[in-house]
C-alpha cells in the first residue's frame, strides 16, 4: 500500500569514519499504516545494482538509536512509527561510486492479525555525486 514510499531517495549518501568510506545509507519508511514495535521488523534487506547486501552489513537506526538486525528480534520497547523516516545503513567498503545506482528496499513485518508475513518493496534510481 505505501511501497512506494519506502526509499527516500533524496537521502542516499556515502558515510566516511575516519577519512574512510564504510558505507552508504538512506532514509526509509514502512510501508504499514501503523506503527510497529521493532520486534515486528523481521527483515530489512537492501540490494543494489542487483547485488545483495548481506543482512550481517545492514544497520537500523530508529529514533536516534542504532541496531543489527538481529537485535531487532528482542526489542520490545522501541517502536517505528508510520511516517518516521529511519536510517538503513549498508556497511559496504568504499560505499557507492560515483553515478546512478538501483536501490532495492525490502521490509518483511510480523502484523499481528496477518498469518503471514507483510513485505514491502520499494526500488528507485539513486545518483551519487
Amino acid at each position: 500500500m505505501f511501497d512506494k514510499y519506502m526509499i527516500c531517495p533524496e537521502t542516499v549518501r556515502n558515510v566516511a569514519d575516519g577519512g574512510r568510506t564504510v558505507g552508504f545509507e538512506f532514509g526509509a519508511r514502512l510501508p504499514y499504516y501503523r506503527g510497529l514495535g521493532l520486534s515486528m521488523v523481521e527483515d530489512v534487506a537492501v540490494t543494489v545494482d542487483g547485488k545483495r547486501i548481506p543482512r550481517d552489513r545492514i544497520r537500523l537506526t530508529v529514533s536516534g538509536r542504532t541496531y543489527t538486525l538481529d537485535e531487532l528480534e528482542s526489542e520490545y520497547q522501541a517502536v517505528w512509527e508510520m511516517g518516521d523516516v529511519a536510517v538503513v545503513r549498508a556497511l559496504v567498503d568504499g560505499g557507492l561510486s560515483p553515478g546512478e545506482h538501483v536501490l532495492e528496499l525490502e521490509e518483511q513485518l510480523r502484523v499481528s492479525y496477518m498469518p503471514f508475513p507483510s513485505i514491502g518493496r520499494d526500488a528507485k534510481t539513486i545518483r551519487i555525486a
